[in-house]
């Protein structure tokens, strides 16, 4: 009789533990709504990797908001973002727009950089300034091609005499 009721107790525990883990784990993540609610503002990109609906918005490094739309303009066929902001904070008008990487493995993060216009942007206002996420395997690649043309008679073990003056 002992022993079943030590291990019941021991099998409540680990389940209390595993509900707080499971509390936490919500909390942390993009699957509750803010509930505070916003302003939505819209910026067109020439590509939009890395970045899905609920992907976060960074003003220094803060969250502030979060994508709730991407979509495609037929027309220019450009992917038109669309955020929503917290209403707290107010964005001057020459505000600029950037996806941005969290790391080498890291996802990517929407980052917008406050100007300095006495403006502000209003709720449907769209960014003027927007800059595309740079892939850092197409910058992998033109470093290694660049590097390995600079160089023409490396390959062949060859070495070039200097030049001297006449």
């Amino acid at each position: 009789m002992q022993r079943s009721f030590i291990e019941t107790l021991l099998g409540g525990v680990v389940l209390l533990i595993a509900g707080m883990f499971i509390i936490f784990a919500y909390n942390s993540s993009n699957t509750r709504s803010s509930g505070d609610g916003g302003y939505a503002l819209s910026a067109n990109f020439s590509k939009v990797d890395g970045v899905t609906v609920g992907t976060d918005v960074k003003v220094s490094g803060i969250k502030v908001g979060r994508v709730s739309a991407l979509e495609l303009d037929p027309a220019t066929f450009l992917a038109k973002l669309t955020i929503e902001i917290a209403d707290t904070i107010k964005l001057p008008k020459d505000s600029v727009i950037a996806i941005s990487s969290e790391g080498l493995l890291g996802g990517n993060y929407v980052a917008i950089t406050p100007g300095g216009d006495p403006d502000l942007l209003a709720a449907g206002d769209s960014f003027s300034y927007a800059q595309a996420p740079t892939s850092l395997t197409e910058l992998l690649a033109r470093f290694v091609f660049s590097a390995s043309s600079s160089t023409p008679g490396a390959s062949s073990g060859a070495s070039a005499a200097p030049a001297v003056p006449n």
